[in-house]
């Protein structure tokens, strides 16, 4: 519980990344989906919940939140290449991040 004027910081995988890894899937719908990452000798399963940015938003304003930023931050420049997401230099993360005020 958070008293009016608190604030909450949330961070997500942006809902378009979905769309972009699953292009056949349906955007709009609640899916639940998981992938697989290998770290050192094993393999990890991840469990992630899809919804289209409009449900997030929508959720936050229904539970009585105004949301104050939303950003998209990118790496720090000094981010060597090889740990970004794109071999060809794009900086796009995949995490939006919303500062939510409490009513």
């Amino acid at each position: 519980m958070l008293k009016p004027g608190g604030r909450l910081i949330v961070s997500i995988i942006h809902p378009t990344v979905y769309a972009v890894v699953y292009p056949e899937a349906d955007y709009f719908a609640l899916t639940q989906y998981s992938e697989d990452y290998d770290f050192g000798e094993g393999t990890v399963w991840m469990t992630y919940w899809h919804r289209p940015l409009q449900d997030v938003i929508n959720t936050f304003i229904d539970a009585g939140f105004g949301i104050k930023t939303v950003t998209e931050p990118p790496p720090a420049a000094n981010t060597p290449a090889e740990l970004l997401p794109n071999a060809d230099g794009r900086s796009f993360i995949c995490f939006l991040f919303f500062e939510l005020e409490a009513h």
